[in-house]
């Protein structure tokens, strides 16, 4: 028999909001199980796909070290230059392996949303985990393309973009799920504005790229 609460005479066990499915009514459309499922899917299945192409690319160059890559536009916009750095092979191998085993990961938990699975919270926990620390290796390698590198690689954009609607709603989710406990109001503001931040991460991307290349878009770089 539930539990009766003192204050309001509700059943405890009906006010404890479940971890695989946050109540309809205060969890924005986006962050519902089958739209996030296939939020998940197509982000994932994006950043796969670029994952994927970057480590053929990545087999040619090591085979044929001249090898000219798919995105190889000039000497600021090239694949192959930043497959050089050793910002590309961070952990002792090309980084692009991590994306797709990571990127086939989120595909796999999409696809599960979307024939009704549901997950218990140490599962959201562990995604909410993986996304994030995702999320903070593309930053990272975002800045250091923009202000260490100085090369962009076309394909590990398309990750970036990728990576930020993932993040973004994988977060708001949870929030709104319940397993990332944050007050109602703060909860409330961050679900309605999903959308909103995404944009402006974008336009915040779109705007560090055009400062960090400004020379080249003036046509002053000597290229």
């Amino acid at each position: 028999m539930p539990s009766i609460s003192p204050v309001n005479g509700t059943p405890a066990q009906e006010r404890t909001t479940t971890t695989d499915s946050a109540p309809a009514a205060n969890t924005p459309m986006m962050a519902r199980n089958r739209p996030f499922g296939w939020l998940l899917v197509i982000t994932g299945a994006i950043g796969w796909l670029a994952s994927g192409t970057l480590v053929l690319e990545k087999l040619a160059v090591l085979q044929d070290p001249n090898h000219t890559t798919v995105c190889d536009v000039n000497p600021f916009v090239s694949c192959g230059e930043v497959m050089k750095t050793w910002q590309s092979s961070l952990f002792g191998f090309p980084n692009m392996f991590i994306g797709i085993v990571a990127f086939a990961i989120i595909i796999t938990v999409g696809m599960a949303l979307l024939s009704g699975a549901t997950f218990a919270r140490w599962y959201w926990i562990g995604l909410q985990t993986g996304v994030t620390l995702g999320f903070v290796f593309v930053v990272w390698l975002w800045s250091q393309a923009l202000y260490d590198i100085h090369v962009l690689c076309p394909f590990c954009m398309i990750v970036w973009a990728a990576m930020i609607p993932l993040f973004i709603w994988t977060t708001i989710r949870n929030i709104s799920a319940g397993v990332i406990p944050v007050p109602s109001g703060a909860a409330r503001v961050v679900a309605d504005s999903g959308w909103i931040i995404v944009a402006l991460i974008y336009v915040g991307v779109i705007a560090s790229i055009f400062f960090a290349f400004i020379q080249v878009f003036a046509g002053t770089s000597g290229f």
